[in-house]
């Protein structure tokens, strides 16, 4: 029973975070309306959550090192809970932006301390299904967010999108108490001094990003945030170098394969996952949809995750190298890109979006999980969680980069080909927050369909420009993660497997889950359907 509710209650837990990211883009023209929002306050509903979310994935491994997974996944929930209810209720887009902030730290404890949990509640086959179990429930949640959040701010209003959380966050604090307690063996202690710098270096750089359209490119604020920010990642360069146990083991940059792996996030942040809270608002602008059909259009994309995962495992059952399968996923990413470029119109239907959508789901599908099977053949096994941690931070902090880079491009491409108004920034701000209302406004009735014809094609030109650009940066990522996959590295020993520590898709955060204490049993040895060390890079 104990077991049951503790995976109940981590299942739910990986259905509820993956919703946030995914959603929170439907619900900004509902938020940019009631508000009264200008869009790069109103942005950082998006831009808050995924930054404290890759941020604070490490710290919080190493706190629940420290002071206990379980007690670090209950603080992690109520956390997530409180700044849900804030969300909810709040008028005041400041504390909006700060309430989600708190929340992608709160997500953060709980995607870490959970699979940690997991890890030591099951064992053996148990825990294989387990994790394919979160898996599952990961894409879900993915899939299911867009659709989710329009639906709830069509019918009842955006703030139940976040109350939802909050509800859903009940029975989670119910279950701790039937969790089993562990922390990590030799816990290394948190790296203050890395996390400070690189959280510091992070947040300028977004900030400068987003704020760019809105203070001028070349404007003194603008530079010195980069400024700050270059001065601020330098500094966790050096600090990392020198600390005994550092929160990211630099070393890990001559390991050729290892970073061709890593890479691979990085183009699903410039494909997939810059779409996921954009995309929703070009439909509402350009296409006419309300956002409960957006957030239905984006299943286009998103429901292949469920099902290419397991078509890209039994390809590599049956032989081929997850290089070739790596190398399949990244050309529908980029393919899904270009497809879209070349056939955006406005006023699209779903039938004409089908192919580059579902190519793209596709293209993420097929190394969902598989990425993170695959660092293992490439590092010691002693390394697995300083490698979880560098895979992880590289992969959400690239999704919040290329979320926000894209925004701050597509309001400038947006402004400049907008129709003569008193402000077109203005203008450019509502309409890629999918919000059309408030410049017809501005206008008398007649005007109004030649307005709308204008502003579609324009912000159509701007997302194409866009999807290009992306497309170009994923396919020269592409053939360099082709050449770094090709580079030989030492395959760890078949003795040392049992150190392991399993790495996935759903256990991302794992980062500092380097030991546990709580098992009586032996440690278990991965289920490895691919050979002794996971899925086979040779081509």
């Amino acid at each position: 029973m104990r077991r049951a509710l503790t995976l109940a209650a981590v299942l739910l837990t990986l259905l509820t975070l993956p919703t946030s990211v995914t959603g929170s883009g439907v619900a900004l023209a509902h938020i940019g309306r009631d508000v009264q929002a200008p869009l790069d306050a109103l942005q950082w509903v998006v831009h808050a959550y995924n930054l404290t979310f890759a941020c604070f994935m490490l710290a919080c491994g190493s706190l629940g090192d420290l002071y206990g997974r379980r007690r670090v996944f209950a603080a992690g929930a109520a956390t997530f809970a409180v700044a849900s209810l804030v969300s909810a209720v709040t008028t005041h887009i400041l504390l909006l932006d700060l309430a989600r902030g708190v929340a992608g730290a709160g997500a953060a404890a709980l995607l870490t301390s959970g699979s940690a949990v997991l890890s030591t509640t099951f064992d053996g086959k148990a825990r294989d299904r387990v994790f394919a179990a979160l898996g599952i429930v990961t894409g879900a949640g993915l899939a299911l967010g867009a659709m989710a959040a329009g639906t709830l701010a069509d019918s009842l209003g955006w703030w139940w999108f976040f109350g939802a959380h909050a509800l859903l966050m009940v029975p989670v604090l119910a279950a701790v108490p039937a969790m089993r307690e562990s922390r990590g063996r030799a816990a290394a202690g948190v790296d203050r001094p890395g996390t400070g710098t690189f959280v510091g270096g992070l947040l300028l750089l977004m900030l400068a990003t987003v704020e760019g359209p809105q203070w001028g490119w070349g404007s003194p604020g603008v530079l010195g945030l980069f400024a700050g920010a270059a001065v601020l990642l330098a500094a966790f360069v050096l600090v990392e170098r020198r600390r005994r146990h550092p929160m990211l083991d630099l070393a890990l940059l001559r390991n050729g394969r290892f970073m061709g792996l890593c890479l691979i996030p990085v183009v699903v942040s410039f494909s997939f996952v810059v779409l996921l809270p954009l995309f929703p608002n070009y439909l509402i602008v350009a296409n006419g949809l309300d956002s409960r059909a957006a957030g239905a259009t984006m299943l286009l994309m998103t429901v292949p995750i469920l099902v290419a995962p397991i078509v890209a495992g039994r390809l590599v059952g049956r032989g081929v190298s997850a290089r070739t399968v790596f190398a399949l996923s990244l050309a529908c990413l980029t393919a899904g890109l270009v497809w879209l470029a070349v056939t955006l119109a406005p006023g699209m239907d779903a039938a004409a979006l089908a192919g580059p959508l579902i190519t793209l789901g596709i293209g993420l599908g097929l190394n969902f999980g598989l990425v993170d099977g695959a660092v293992l053949t490439t590092i010691a096994p002693t390394e697995a969680g300083t490698a979880a941690g560098f895979l992880n931070t590289l992969r959400l902090g690239s999704e919040a980069v290329a979320i926000a880079a894209t925004g701050a491009a597509l309001v400038n491409l947006t402004r400049v080909r907008l129709p003569s108004t008193p402000s077109p920034k203005a203008v450019a701000n509502s309409v890629n927050a999918g919000d059309i209302t408030t410049p017809l406004s501005w206008l008398p009735q007649q005007e109004q369909p030649a307005f709308l014809t204008a502003v579609a094609h324009g912000i159509t030109g701007a997302w194409q420009l866009v999807l290009w650009a992306c497309a170009a940066i994923c396919a020269l990522l592409s053939i360099t993660i082709w050449v770094l996959l090709a580079q030989r590295t030492p395959a760890p020993h078949p003795d040392s497997a049992r150190e392991r520590e399993p790495i996935t898709s759903t256990s991302r955060s794992r980062a500092n889950c380097r030991s546990t204490e709580a098992e009586p049993h032996e440690p278990h040895e991965p289920h490895e359907p691919h050979g002794p060390h996971g899925p086979s890079l040779s081509a």
